[in-house]
């Protein structure tokens, strides 16, 4: 279930993503928030649209909110792009080949929960060429395949019903795509 994921340790990072020590996903998210290394997980079809879920009800940060494909947090001394496939397998039942796009950090408080997340969030790009979406129930509690300019225009009309991250995942995405 999900709350055991909130025990797992993360990586704390410095302000040039350098690791510094460990905690919680807990003790991360906790208000202020500490700077912790992530990824978040963009996966297209071949036509370039992108697979977008939406976070389940039950989840402790942005619940119910649309996002990119899948997020988390590599283990300590785990290669991110072993935690991203690992995580898109286990939220999806997907596998895709994925590659390193670019970084950006951010923080951003959920007023629902009160936590916080600060990460330094390395985004990572795949393509879908085989499968369909499988969620686990107990995170992800919907999933859409949108045209990349649809999902610009229906963030800007309603910018809550999205976490506060998907913004710059896709600004990162589109940019290694042109």
């Amino acid at each position: 279930m999900g709350n055991s994921r909130e025990q797992l340790p993360v990586e704390l990072v410095d302000a040039t993503g350098v690791g510094i020590g460990t905690c919680t996903v807990t003790e991360a998210h906790t208000a202020p928030g500490r700077l912790h290394r992530a990824f978040s997980v963009q996966l297209v079809d071949p036509d370039g649209r992108l697979l977008l879920q939406r976070r389940a009800p039950v989840k402790t940060r942005f619940a119910s909110r649309w996002s990119n494909t899948c997020c988390g947090h590599p283990a300590p001394g785990q290669r991110v792009e072993e935690a991203a496939v690992g995580r898109l397998a286990e939220e999806l039942g997907l596998t895709a080949t994925l590659t390193e796009v670019g970084s950006f950090t951010y923080r951003a408080a959920d007023t629902g929960s009160g936590f916080v997340e600060h990460e330094w969030d390395h985004v990572l790009l795949g393509t879908l060429t085989d499968g369909e979406p499988a969620p686990d129930p107990a995170e992800v509690s919907d999933y859409t395949w949108l045209d990349p300019a649809h999902v610009h225009s229906a963030m800007a009309d309603d910018p809550h019903a999205y976490t506060p991250w998907l913004s710059s995942v896709l600004r990162l995405v589109t940019a290694a795509r042109h």
